[in-house]
């Protein structure tokens, strides 16, 4: 089973989420864009800007948390840049 860790990005709030999904990325991507309670909620135009496949949920989960822990923009867009 392929699981993926993504960095979503909103040009309207411009911010970045950060997750990680055993769903397909569009699905997920579907669901972040539905209009529902929470951090993406209220918004349709999240998008995903980076992605990584991993082999299992643990692993997509501890890299979100890596990422997560950096707490900086400016590692965020190099990540992605690429």
């Amino acid at each position: 089973m392929s699981c993926y860790f993504h960095i979503l990005f909103s040009r309207s709030k411009d911010r970045f989420y950060i997750g990680h999904t055993c769903e397909g990325l569009t699905e997920r991507l579907r669901k972040h864009n539905s209009n529902h309670k929470g951090f993406t909620g209220g918004l349709a135009d999240w998008e995903v800007v980076y992605y990584e496949e991993h082999i299992n949920k643990t692993s997509a989960y501890q890299r979100e948390r890596v990422v997560k822990s950096w707490e900086s923009r400016k590692k965020i867009e190099e990540l992605i840049s690429n």
